[in-house]
């Protein structure tokens, strides 16, 4: 009798649980939160036995849920690719993958020590599809740890050959340039920018999440969801400490493949190279919206800080973190009036916390939310936005516009790097 008790307390419990997951999904399909957009757990129906220790594993909250005996993605599009769940399964049920079967995600083709199928030229970090600081750092490691074996026995005839060049100085490329101090390599560091890279572009105090990680020559760096002006400060620390040197504000314009070895073509001259890093990101260009008025001075494609705007109508555009972000934090300063317009019927790739934010906002009128909206036309002191047939003209002093960038296809195919469109695979 005890025993089937306790079995009819189990089933109640299970059951229960399976409804509270079934309904975080249904509101996620709701939200637009779940369909994944970068790389995410897969989890095999067949294999997986509920064990739960994906959902332990996981450092955030509710990407993953037990209904039904089965492990489920719920807020998918919130997945920063950690793996840790993967790491945990004791049956192997989980694998990461880029896309889905129906939607394809283009990612530039590497081994598994991030070689391209160029000899020579590597892809680390978020051009690869790895957006989380602590596996951008660790595939930069990695990669140059199996360029310092490759080439150990090599001598060095040519004083103007580096070993090494690396292009990016976010953590991929730090992470990159360390091991190559470790392994004494004769490298160079380029940056188009100044240290931090992709982070250095996010907005004043973004969220940025990590986790704990081993630097080279640096020591374990204990951290899990700091802010933009914490991380850079650290990658300042770390420069000073191991007196890493990076050519900061070079941009690499062009790459060629010339007897075995790479010519670099930068803003400020040449270089040679027995091996290429890229660790430049996924942003590239700024993808623009193709309207009228778009190359007016009052339109950007990033905000580094919301308060130089005071008592000024501002639109924002896109449908990301760094769009709500933006919002958010411009209808924070005095007298702004923010309009925020996304094509899209929800926000469906934004963090809980910034769907809170943006939630307390709009319920203070601090800020406009246009879903369905895509603008028509920018003017010297008003904009056209397009909901269904009609369109609305608002007044409007700036415009930022955050659509994503372009993966630098064109210059990844012209030094030959095969680009693949994964759908729901590694």
């Amino acid at each position: 009798m005890l025993v089937s008790g306790s079995i009819g307390v189990y089933l109640l419990t299970h059951t229960k649980r399976s409804k509270r997951i079934e309904k975080k999904i249904t509101m996620a399909k709701e939200y637009g939160m779940h369909e994944p957009v970068s790389i995410h757990p897969y989890i095999d129906p067949a294999k997986c036995i509920g064990s739960g220790a994906c959902v332990t594993a996981c450092p955030e909250k509710d990407i993953l849920g037990l209904a039904d005996g089965k492990g489920k993605l719920i807020n998918a599009s919130h997945c920063v690719g950690h793996g840790a769940c993967a790491s945990a399964c004791p049956v192997g049920a989980i694998s990461l993958v880029f896309g889905t079967e129906t939607r394809g995600v283009e990612i530039p083709f590497v081994t598994r020590n991030f070689e391209t199928n160029v000899k020579g030229v590597f892809i680390v970090g978020e051009l690869g599809g790895m957006g989380l600081v602590k596996n951008a750092i660790t595939q930069g490691c990695e990669a140059v740890e199996y360029i310092a074996c490759s080439h150990k026995d090599a001598k060095q005839e040519n004083k103007d050959l580096y070993d090494l060049l690396i292009a990016g100085a976010g953590p991929a490329g730090i992470g990159a340039s360390l091991t190559a101090v470790k392994h004494k390599l004769k490298f160079l560091t380029l940056e188009q920018d100044d240290i931090g890279g992709t982070v250095l572009h996010y907005p004043r105090h973004k969220i940025v999440m990590t986790s704990p990680v081993e630097l080279p020559m640096y020591g374990k760096v204990k951290l899990t969801e700091t802010s933009k002006e914490a991380l850079l400060e650290l990658w300042m620390s770390v420069i000073t400490k191991t007196g890493l040197e990076i050519n900061v504000n070079e941009k690499m314009t062009g790459l060629k493949e010339e007897a075995g070895t790479f010519r670099v073509t930068t803003t400020r001259g040449e270089y040679l190279a027995k091996n290429v890093v890229l660790a430049i990101g996924r942003r590239g260009t700024p993808r623009k919206l193709g309207v009228p008025g778009e190359a007016l001075p009052k339109v950007a494609y990033r905000m580094l800080d919301p308060e130089q705007h005071r008592n000024h109508r501002l639109l924002v555009v896109g449908g990301g973190d760094s769009a709500v972000e933006s919002a958010v934090a411009l209808s924070k300063q005095p007298g702004n009036s923010v309009v925020l317009s996304y094509r899209g019927e929800a926000f469906s790739r934004i963090k809980p916390a910034n769907k809170q934010r943006l939630d307390e906002a709009v319920s203070k009128n601090s800020v406009k939310v246009m879903l369905n909206s895509n603008v028509r036309e920018i003017g010297e002191k008003e904009v056209g936005i397009a909901v269904g047939g009609e369109v609305t003209v608002i007044p409007n002093d700036y415009v930022y516009i955050f659509a994503g960038g372009e993966l630098p296809n064109e210059f990844l195919k012209s030094i030959g790097v095969q680009i693949e469109k994964k759908f729901g695979k590694g």
